[in-house]
């Protein structure tokens, strides 16, 4: 018997739409490239995009037609090319890769047939909701990997066809801190949530002090400012491990900045452009955030902190933290475009004052999209953590070397992030969409 989280039933119409959803982003995210831009120069941080597409189709038939239905492998060599578990990072590039046709046509008689297995029930099953949303989940993350390959190897920008309807990004800034009280938290998700991954089990008590937080991630203008005051050399603003970083790099400015007669720069994607004093800071990793901090005599918050902010909401007539937990920063209700810098139709982030809709009750802005915010949790497990059916989704990676990040970037589907969701990256990556929001010492 297979165990996995009983997590809500959902309407099988809903499974269908996003199994189509995330393959149809997929194609979009990849259409433009010739073989040799599938596959791309080896480096530690990416994988060969022509890879990963027949490993997403790997993953959809190994946890739902075959761990699920008991079936037999639909390609006989599909174990020893897709099984990330079992196929070393550096020897992806020395597969016998199939061309991306071959792959395509295995991608879409894995699709139909887990599609084909919902059958016309209106409810999905838990087993089917679980799983089929997991697949797809799974895939949702591929897509941003494959949309932060395409800037980290210079590719052209994937066409998104971004609507006319989305916010202004020109907002400007939105300075200032507000005032969190202290309290008891229940960190990370209960077994009523509509869903979640294994890494948030289960929720428990959590003591935060009085803290204040940002209103919004740091801008690229208050970034530049620490780089112009010499931040990248002077050691006493880094860590260790982060000057260890910074000398073996050689690292002056976040890793797509280059200065220029006109003022600062920024590669996005394959074209260059100025740099948009308001936006957040993206593209800098956990060393770079951290020395700013110390520069700016700030802090990065705890893991709890930052949910405490986006979760939580004054009461009146309470000084503590009272009153229930909300699943997104603006409440219960589901992802809208107008409320959060999602879906990866922008191609971009916007200024850190757009989307008000979006603020936490406390009055935190952007808390979900824009950019994934470094905390300064350690990725650990909570107490009692047991692994789900994907068991390398987290536990080989509570190491002491990653660090949390929360909330989403723009390239993030509205549909896999939410208060209680945990990203985890190496302190020294800086291809992945992150920035950073701060609290006072």
């Amino acid at each position: 018997m297979i165990k996995f989280p009983k997590v809500q039933p959902v309407p099988t119409d809903y499974l269908v739409s996003i199994v189509h959803d995330t393959d149809t982003r997929t194609m979009a995210l990849i259409a433009g490239l010739d073989d040799d831009q599938l596959m791309g120069p080896k480096l530690r941080i990416v994988n060969p995009m022509l890879w990963e597409i027949g490993h997403i189709a790997w993953f959809h038939e190994n946890f739902v037609l075959r761990l699920v239905d008991g079936k037999k492998p639909a390609w006989a060599d599909a174990d020893v090319l897709y099984d990330s578990m079992k196929v070393a990072h550096d020897t992806r590039w020395d597969l016998p890769l199939p061309q991306l046709k071959t792959t395509r046509q295995y991608m879409e008689v894995i699709r139909d047939a887990v599609i084909a297995r919902l059958g016309d029930l209106e409810m999905a099953s838990v087993q089917d909701s679980y799983f089929t949303q997991l697949v797809v989940f799974h895939q949702d993350m591929h897509n941003e990997a494959f949309t932060y390959t395409r800037q980290t190897h210079g590719y052209p920008p994937p066409d998104m066809g971004a609507s006319d309807a989305l916010p202004v990004p020109d907002a400007g800034p939105f300075p200032g801190d507000v005032e969190i009280p202290g309290g008891v938290h229940m960190l990370g998700a209960q077994p009523t949530d509509p869903y979640y991954m294994d890494n948030e089990k289960w929720g428990h008590g959590y003591e935060v002090e009085p803290f204040s937080i940002a209103r919004a991630p740091v801008t690229n203008e208050e970034f530049q400012a620490f780089v112009e005051d010499d931040g990248y050399r002077r050691k006493e603003f880094w860590a260790e491990a982060g000057w260890a970083w910074r000398q073996q790099e050689g690292a002056e400015q976040p890793v797509y900045w280059r200065k220029s007669d006109a003022g600062w720069q920024v590669r996005e994607y394959d074209r260059t452009a100025s740099l948009r004093p308001h936006a957040p800071v993206v593209h800098v990793n956990w060393f770079e955030a951290n020395a700013w901090c110390r520069w700016a005599g700030r802090r990065l918050p705890h893991e709890g902190e930052w949910e405490v902010a986006a979760s939580r909401s004054p009461q009146r007539g309470h000084d503590g933290l009272r009153g229930p937990k909300t699943r997104y920063p603006w409440g219960d209700a589901p992802t809208e475009l107008h409320r959060a810098n999602l879906e990866g139709l922008r191609n971009g982030t916007v200024d850190v004052a757009a989307y008000p809709a979006g603020d936490s009750a406390y009055g935190c802005r952007q808390m979900m999209g824009n950019v994934w915010e470094w905390t300064r949790t350690s990725f650990g497990h909570f107490e009692g953590f047991v692994p789900d059916p994907y068991k390398d989704y987290s536990a080989p990676w509570m190491d002491g070397e990653h660090a949390v990040l929360r909330g989403g970037s723009w390239a993030t589907r509205g549909r896999i992030v939410w208060n209680t969701f945990r990203n985890f990256y190496t302190c020294d990556r800086r291809d992945v969409i992150a920035g950073f929001r701060t609290c006072a010492v």
